[in-house]
This record gives C-alpha cells, sequence and structure tokens, in this order.
C-alpha cells in the first residue's frame, strides 16, 4: 500500500489530521509522518501492519490520538510558515514594483466560476436531472471556498487563528 492510502487509513482514526494533506508540505511527507507516529505507537515495522495494529486495538488507536494531537502542533506550524512565505513572496513582489497577476486571474476566475454555476441553478433548475444540481452545488461551494482562502490569505483569517498563533508561537 502506498503511503497516502495508509496515511488516510491512519487519519479516520485521527481526523484532525485530514487538514494537513496537501498543505505546505507534500503529501507524501505529511503522510509519512502519521505513518512514522503510528509505527512509533504499535512497534510495527511497516505501514500497514501499524494500521492493522490500531485499526484492532483500541488502546493503541487512543495513543495515537493523542500522539496526533501533540504532532498537530508541528503540523500546524509547518502550514503557518508556508502561508507565511507566500504572504512574504507577494510583499517582496509588490515592493519589487510587480503586480501579482496569477493571484488576481485567479480571483476573478473563481467569480466568474461562482457565478456561472449560480445562473445555471436558477435559470436552468427545472430542466437538469437532481445529479447535475447536487453536481453544480458542489462545485459552486468550491468557487465560494476558494474565494474564502483569497481573502484570509489576504486580509487574515479569524480572530481564533490568531489567537492560535500567539499560542503556537509561545505566548498565550
Amino acid at each position: 500500500m502506498d503511503p497516502l492510502t495508509i496515511a488516510l487509513g491512519l487519519a479516520q482514526l485521527a481526523p484532525s489530521l485530514m487538514r494537513f494533506f496537501g498543505v505546505g508540505e507534500k503529501p507524501v511527507a505529511v503522510a509519512e509522518q502519521v505513518i512514522g507516529i503510528a509505527r512509533s505507537i504499535t512497534g510495527e515495522p511497516t505501514g500497514e501492519a501499524a494500521l492493522a495494529s490500531l485499526q484492532a486495538n483500541a488502546e493503541q488507536a487512543q495513543a495515537f490520538r493523542l500522539a496526533a494531537l501533540q504532532a498537530d502542533t508541528t503540523l500546524e506550524r509547518a502550514y503557518l510558515d508556508d502561508r507565511q512565505g507566500a504572504r512574504a513572496r507577494d510583499v517582496a513582489l509588490h515592493q519589487a514594483g510587480h503586480v501579482n497577476r496569477r493571484a488576481d486571474w485567479m480571483v476573478l476566475f473563481d467569480v466568474v466560476g461562482l457565478i456561472a454555476c449560480l445562473v445555471v441553478l436558477s435559470v436552468f433548475r427545472q430542466q437538469i436531472p437532481g445529479e447535475v444540481v447536487g453536481l453544480l452545488s458542489t462545485i459552486a461551494g468550491i468557487f465560494g471556498l476558494c474565494l474564502r482562502d483569497a481573502h484570509q490569505f489576504e486580509f487574515g483569517s479569524s480572530r481564533g487563528s490568531r489567537e492560535k498563533d500567539l499560542i503556537i508561537g509561545g505566548k498565550p
């Protein structure tokens, strides 16, 4: 089994880990960290064996959940460092007199995609099957999330996120 498949199986035991796949570090690197945690808890030599052991042993599964929560801070720091690096790149481009046209185009296409989905849903709702309505609603939601992420990147995120940043930075 490949590391991502094993890590996704392990993440079912500690769902908080799911948000780190595809963020900051490459997904395989995160998967290997998660597998390493599972192997250290179970003492098994492979990720597959560790997953099977955790699924069979409730005490080990609980220990894995606790270890995953401890690793959460490290993974969260990597996520925040990645976002901060992207913001620093944006600031450096702006200071050098460049405009980040790629980001502008991405946001524009998110807006166009969201509006297109909403227009199709409202104008053609009676003519399209329910499955297509569900699919278009999902796609519209994805475009909406992309816009939310762009706003969070550009303007910062919530007060709770700022408090989390302070806690991770050791300033409660």
